[in-house]
């Protein structure tokens, strides 16, 4: 029997979806222009799309971009999509767990700085491996500050120290 889905399977694609395509390569284009250098150099693309991504980068008039935004759209058609679109998904991934990592770091810091005691306590039980003095320090220089309206410097190395400690811990 002849399946309906065979059969859609040998119809040439409409116009409107070939310039959909289009447009959805342009936009993944456009999100590569946007990477830092050093994640754009993670990415594997062909030498001609990374020379007309640095291009763009040096071009100041508004009509030259858009028309090196399309030519990075037609490169884009000859490369593989889905592993560029792999590593951007990744490097998303990545930014999503530096941001909980984060919002980890300001909770406990932000509790070690109003509870006291208690706070350094629960978070000795859950992370027995943290470093108990170098955390204390911290904390008692950070209320040294606040108590003395000075700039959160300490406040700042906490919250790092912090931050730096989930992440490692992960």
């Amino acid at each position: 029997m002849y399946e309906y889905d065979d059969y859609e399977d040998d119809l040439p694609k409409s116009k409107t979806q070939v310039k959909q395509e289009m447009h959805e390569l342009q936009k993944l284009g456009k999100q590569l222009t946007e990477l830092p250098k050093a994640q754009l150099a993670e990415v594997p693309l062909d030498e001609d799309l990374r020379e007309a991504i640095d291009t763009l980068a040096r071009i100041k008039s508004n009509e030259a971009r858009r028309r090196q935004m399309q030519y990075i759209g037609k490169l884009m058609r000859n490369t593989d999509h889905e592993a560029i679109e792999a590593v951007l998904n990744k490097f998303k991934d990545r930014d999503q767990l530096h941001l909980r990592f984060d919002k980890m770091a300001e909770e406990w810091r932000k509790r070690l700085l109003e509870e006291g005691n208690s706070a350094q306590g629960v978070l000795f039980d859950q992370y027995p491996q943290v470093d108990h003095q170098q955390l204390r320090q911290l904390v008692r220089d950070s209320h040294r500050e606040i108590k003395n309206s000075k700039p959160p410097t300490n406040q700042r190395k906490l919250f790092r120290y912090l931050r730096d400690f989930f992440m490692q811990d992960s």
